[in-house]
């Protein structure tokens, strides 16, 4: 009997610390929403261009990426609520720190240290730290429904965050100018981060793994594949970090700000739904077959895209694509979670994303410079292409290594 209660105490346990988690996720997702937007409407209202723009792109996922790293080295060894309070106030400081730079070299350093991530993505000092956290928390059974809330919670939340993006229009509108009303949001960013801190003051202080003594250890080879074939797919969509994405539909359609947050909230609202879609194909297809064969159509829309002859069919072709293109996102982490051992969790999530993290900084700064030439669309050509050559490869190194959940 006594067991029974105390299972049962545990269960309630973890529910309400998952709980924790995606209310934070929720935060941080809606910050960035609106930031990634912001961000590059800042710059060009400070006077820079689309290269400059795309150098501190570069800038924020090789920042993100090395400390990534570094937290998913220590993890192990430290207590995951003082690592995630460290996140929150990183996040703070660079809400408060982008209203008060102008000069370029200031805005690339405090995108280099800060938060906020210009590809849209699952990447970030926090990532690593609550993946660990929920793998260990949830069964195998329910390990990809879980990661698919998480997912389609910072999805539907940074769509939220994306109609956020209109309000300085509207600040522009009542009297306001238009940094001011930029510098405004960014404020409000760091007060979504002094939150996601008081969330993580309430979670239990754990370590990764009572038990690690080392960050990898028998599953380091498959790891490290992974994590090769994950920088390949984050280099090609380094092209199109939304960021740039939005820069693109400023210069070749003329969009406005509103009208960029309207599309990015349905574009955010459909990755949000495809995610538990995802762990419902998953469950019936497999992890990898479910990554490789949603992944590709939607490359293929992407490349359509760069060519489409006026405003609304690129929009269109974008949407299907938003459609699409995240169903990898729970499958992917679900399936590394699952293929290797628990006291590995933490580095195996931080080796398989921060390669991801540094190949996808260095293709923004190329992107810039393509969104300069005669044929703006080409970003969105090369990232197709390269999307599909990682589908194919993903597909032939890992169809015959099953999950736990996928063997007899």
């Amino acid at each position: 009997m006594d067991a029974g209660m105390n299972s049962r105490s545990n269960a309630t346990t973890g529910s309400s610390l998952i709980a924790l988690l995606y209310a934070a996720r929720a935060l941080r997702g809606f910050g960035d929403g609106f930031a990634i937007i912001i961000l590059p409407a800042y710059m060009t209202a400070l006077g820079f261009d689309a290269v400059a723009v795309g150098i501190v792109a570069t800038a924020s996922l090789l920042g993100t990426a090395l400390l990534t790293l570094v937290i998913g080295w220590i993890a192990p060894r430290f207590d995951l609520r003082a690592l995630l309070l460290f996140g929150a106030g990183l996040m703070i400081a660079t809400g408060l720190a982008f209203p008060n730079v102008e000069h370029f070299t200031l805005i690339a350093l405090v995108a280099f240290v800060g938060t906020i991530n210009p590809s849209g993505g699952d990447l970030g000092v926090a990532v690593p730290l609550e993946h660990a956290v929920l793998a260990r928390t949830a069964s195998d059974e329910r390990r990809t429904q879980v990661f698919a809330r998480y997912s389609l919670i910072g999805a539907l939340c940074a769509a939220a965050g994306s109609l956020a993006a209109s309000l300085p229009d509207f600040w522009v509108g009542s009297g306001g100018t238009e940094l001011g009303a930029f510098r405004l949001m960014f404020y409000a960013y760091a007060a979504l981060g002094l939150i996601c801190a008081a969330l993580y003051q309430r979670a239990p202080q754990a370590h990764a793994e009572e038990k690690a003594h080392a960050p990898l250890g028998p599953s380091r080879g498959t790891v490290y594949k992974l994590a090769a074939l994950f920088s390949v797919d984050a280099f090609a969509g380094g092209f199109v970090a939304q960021s740039l994405l939005v820069l693109w539909l400023f210069q070749r359609f003329d969009l406005s700000l509103s009208a960029a947050g309207v599309f990015f909230f349905w574009a955010s609202t459909l990755s949000a739904f495809s995610y538990p879609v995802a762990a419902w194909i998953a469950r019936r297809i497999g992890l990898v077959n479910t990554m490789v064969f949603t992944h590709i159509p939607s490359s293929i829309f992407l490349i359509l895209a760069a060519f489409a002859p006026n405003l609304y069919v690129a929009l269109a072709l974008l949407l299907l694509r938003s459609a699409l293109s995240q169903m990898d996102v729970p499958t992917r982490t679900s399936y590394v979670m699952a293929v290797v051992t628990p006291a590995e969790r933490p580095a195996a999530a931080s080796v398989t994303a921060v390669p991801r993290s540094l190949a996808s900084s260095i293709s923004p700064a190329i992107s810039g410079v393509m969104l300069t030439t005669s044929f703006a669309g080409l970003p969105l050509v090369v990232c197709g292409v390269l999307k599909i050559a990682y589908d194919v490869a993903l597909l032939l190194s890992f169809r015959h290594i099953k999950p736990p959940e996928e063997q007899g």
